[in-house]
């Protein structure tokens, strides 16, 4: 039985700031969700970019941003004091250093430079006194924590190192605080993201803290660098934050806010942050809308409990590609890292719609001249429905809930050069 069944609403009509009256029922809770920031795409950044990245994530619900740094980015340093600049300004928000071990070397004395740099600044998350630190993956840099550690005057350390599994990091338990996941999509031959490695990590960690990770799609094709694959998003969404609301975990990353590469960004588009290449399934591809959905899924979370007040108004999201799986080449894309089969025989041609409302009320989908009604439960805040499409169905898209309708970009058969774009545009209403 899927848990938003159990959930047994309490809400209220109105429209409150989403940044306090929605979260308000989870104000004391030690859960945070974080999400993970490319600084790394971030040269000549303003520090009103950084203003608005921090603003528009607070609004969300999200409470900080992991900081994923390399360590040979000559603009680390000033986009990370434009950082911290503009998450002291807005209060209430937090920022924590992520080192990105696959992008190159750490000298020891750059990451202890760091921290304690940043370790006194108002808006550093930190645990029991000490700063909050993780990474990208860096296993084999693990016996320099002890150093960094005695430099720093403690660190509260929770690592990626999902290339060990859960059971690997288990062997390094006197090493860390707790461990991060970066197993947030399904695995290749998967349709739908498990949950086994996640209750593996909480068993493994004893009593340690775990961070979940999050994400509502993914798809690379950067041949530079021999990306080239898609995980199944079709309900990433949808049912990863149902796993985190079963598991609850002591802390929740969503990945990513801005790694348009891998087109598992929930920010507004910022074109100078695209990468090389990505620009062509990224541009008008916005994610924006994912963010929609969020501070009802955070309070729940963070709540420890689905029964909370909910004192927003009804809103429904969608999700899709802009083309049937079939309406091109498919550009040797895969499904799933490492994965052998196609892209296209990994997704399903669907309207993805995730609504959340107080009661029951209709959410239309239309393709062109098609249209499809679904109904939700009052006794199920949060709803689910998929509408097929194929080459044969094609046209404007609409969603329309409670009066309101949003257009979103036509499904169409014309694919640039050729190609299907495996990215989704999301739109809401």
């Amino acid at each position: 039985m899927e848990l938003f069944s159990k959930i047994k609403s309490r809400m209220h009509a109105g429209k409150p700031s989403m940044s306090s009256s929605v979260l308000h029922s989870a104000a004391n809770s030690d859960r945070k969700v974080f999400a993970h920031y490319m600084v790394g795409i971030t040269y000549g950044q303003t520090q009103a970019q950084w203003g608005h990245d921090v603003n528009t994530a607070k609004e969300a619900g999200i409470d900080g941003f992991a900081l994923n740094i390399g360590p040979s980015d000559h603009y680390t340093d000033i986009q990370l004091q434009q950082a911290y600049t503009a998450a002291e300004k807005a209060g209430n928000f937090v920022l924590f250093l992520s080192f990105d071990m696959a992008a190159g070397e750490w000298p020891v004395s750059r990451v202890v430079s760091l921290i304690n740099h940043f370790k006194e600044s108002s808006a550093q998350m930190t645990v029991h006194g000490t700063p909050f630190v993780s990474t990208f993956e860096g296993p084999g840099w693990a016996e320099n924590w002890f150093s960094v550690r005695m430099q720093t005057g403690g660190i509260f350390l929770v690592p990626d190192w999902s290339s060990l599994g859960p059971y690997g990091v288990g062997e390094k338990l006197d090493l860390i605080d707790g461990a991060f996941s970066w197993d947030a999509w399904p695995k290749p031959g998967q349709t739908r993201v498990a949950s086994t490695e996640d209750l593996i990590y909480k068993h493994t960690l004893n009593g340690k803290k775990y961070m979940m990770g999050v994400s509502p799609y993914f798809y690379t094709k950067l041949p530079q660098w021999n990306k080239n694959w898609y995980c199944p998003s079709d309900s990433l969404w949808y049912d990863r934050w149902q796993q985190v609301l079963e598991i609850m975990p002591d802390f929740v990353e969503i990945i990513t806010w801005n790694d348009y590469g891998e087109s598992s960004y929930i920010c507004d588009t910022v074109p100078a942050q695209v990468v090389e290449g990505a620009d062509k399934y990224v541009s008008d591809y916005p994610h924006a809308a994912f963010r929609a959905v969020l501070p009802y899924l955070i309070a729940a979370y963070k709540a420890g409990s689905t029964q909370i007040d909910y004192l927003g108004e009804d809103t429904a999201i969608a999700w899709y590609r802009t083309t049937p799986a079939m309406a091109g080449e498919d550009g040797d894309t895969k499904c799933g890292q490492g994965g052998s089969e196609s892209a296209a025989e990994g997704t399903k041609d669907v309207v993805s719609v995730m609504a959340i409302t107080k009661g029951s009320t209709s959410v239309t989908v239309a393709i062109g001249g098609h249209e499809k009604v679904f109904r939700t439960k009052s006794q199920i805040p949060i709803s689910y429905f998929e509408m097929p499409f194929d080459c044969n169905m094609t046209g404007l898209v609409t969603l329309e809930m409670n009066g309101k309708t949003t257009r979103g970009p036509w499904i169409t058969n014309k694919c640039c050069d050729g190609q299907v774009n495996f990215n989704s545009v999301a739109i809401q209403v």
